[in-house]
């Protein structure tokens, strides 16, 4: 039987190769999107569309009821990968910027979960992936806002996996380092600020999109059902090695 999965954020580079890998392995694709120009490939392999905002709540409940309806009223899994980056010291980001981060990160995870917990709770299964970042567990400069927004979404991600541990629904996170995508081209686009960059990861390289593309297909198929309230640090050693 067909499964049906949402990807909130779906125009992202990561989500692009993660909704590819779904469909190519016959499975049900919903995409939440704000740029449908970027979805025409996955939209031609079959995948449903839905255009809008993240932080819009009737979009992101339609998006959530679409992927349910294709999956004969159940939803194996949703992925948020709505984000942004802001790298600017405090004294020189608004409130109103620091705000944007917030909401654009952080409430529209919140938003997700919200809606696709209780689309989960029927069937008493279901799995939630959200995207956090090295800059939720490491202190890096000028990374407050972002540092705040992921920090947010990795405690959020541990206290709904204990909400929902026992209805059956599992719920994690992958914090991913400097990865090759649109996202972080103002940090890679020059030698020099890339190679500081790399120069800061233990294994010397930055990440590949596929790389974390592969990593949010393994916790919505095929993971234990014992994981949940992880956060998988995909930062080639960043966080947790000394280098």
């Amino acid at each position: 039987m067909k499964r049906s999965f949402l990807i909130v954020g779906g125009s992202s580079d990561i989500a692009l190769i993660l909704g590819k890998r779904i469909l190519d392995l016959g499975d049900n694709l919903t995409l939440l999107v704000r740029d449908p120009a970027r979805v025409t490939e996955l939209a031609n392999l079959g995948a449903t569309i839905v255009v809008g905002d993240g932080l819009n709540e009737e979009i992101v409940s339609y998006s959530v009821d679409a992927a349910k309806e294709l999956g004969l009223g159940k939803i194996d899994g949703v992925v948020h990968l709505i984000g942004s980056l802001a790298l600017r010291p405090p004294h020189a980001m608004g409130v109103d910027s620091f705000e944007e981060v917030i909401r654009t990160n952080l409430t529209s995870s919140f938003l997700t979960l919200s809606k696709a917990a209780k689309a989960m709770l029927r069937n008493q299964s279901g799995r939630i992936v959200f995207t956090s970042s090295v800059a939720g567990s490491l202190g890096l400069v000028n990374h407050e806002a972002i540092a705040a927004a992921k920090g947010g979404v990795e405690a959020m991600v541990r206290s709904a996996a204990a909400t929902y541990a026992k209805r059956g629904i599992r719920i994690n996170a992958v914090a991913p380092g400097l990865t090759n995508t649109r996202m972080a081209e103002s940090i890679i686009k020059s030698d020099t600020s890339r190679e500081i960059a790399v120069g800061m990861i233990p294994l010397n390289r930055i990440n590949e999109p596929e790389e974390i593309a592969s990593t949010i297909h393994w916790l919505l198929t095929d993971a234990p059902d014992n994981i949940t309230g992880q956060v998988f640090h995909l930062d080639g050693g960043m966080s947790q090695v000394r280098n």
